[in-house]
């Protein structure tokens, strides 16, 4: 039998897709999610992490800039895969150094469009709706040194309607990100 592989989480906010990709690898058991790092304290994605009993780390901008104990911290875990979900800080070089091509992120746009600093979110879907775009949708994508310019894992879209709203445009994302991003994370570990 295969030894189950390791994920770690990286996340800043609520944690709907940590959480997402906590419970549906604890249904598969092909991998765990051993950790969730997160530099926001009292984030949601902290408490939803305790809940499904998956350690927490906090850890300040001095931290990351400084490397100190992240990097201790993630060698620990020895991780087979890094899961940015919905962590919004550049990842330094000396981590995907020591982790290579084993960090992986999910955009809420079909990069390379609407991709890079300050494209996250609300300010993505704003951007698509301002520009009268006709799809939209979601990438995975490894990470490299730049924001959102790592090698694409998967993409999926959708025709954006004539009255697509914000909350429209958001809920439908978020839907494709629930059903895409497990299962994009599974076919890199496997």
């Amino acid at each position: 039998m295969e030894p189950v592989k390791k994920i770690v989480i990286f996340a800043s906010g609520s944690g709907t897709n940590a959480a997402n990709i906590i419970d549906y690898f604890h249904a598969k058991q092909s991998a765990k999610v051993q950790a969730v790092f997160c530099n926001k304290p009292g984030a949601g994605v902290l408490q939803k992490a305790v809940e499904r009993n998956v350690a927490t780390h906090v850890f300040s901008k001095e931290d990351w800039n400084s490397g100190q104990g992240i990097n201790a911290q993630l060698i620990s875990y020895n991780p087979d895969l890094i899961v940015l979900a919905g962590f919004l800080w550049l990842f330094p070089a000396r981590l995907l150094q020591l982790f290579p091509d084993k960090v992986v992120n999910i955009h809420p746009a079909l990069l390379p469009a609407y991709g890079g600093k300050g494209m996250y979110g609300e300010h993505v879907h704003k951007a698509v709706l301002a520009n009268k775009e006709k799809r939209h949708g979601v990438t995975v994508h490894l990470v490299n040194e730049e924001f959102d310019k790592g090698k694409i894992i998967a993409q999926q879209d959708f025709e954006v309607a004539e009255n697509e709203t914000l909350e429209s445009i958001s809920q439908k994302i978020h839907a494709i990100e629930y059903s895409l991003f497990p299962v994009a994370i599974e076919k890199i570990l496997l």
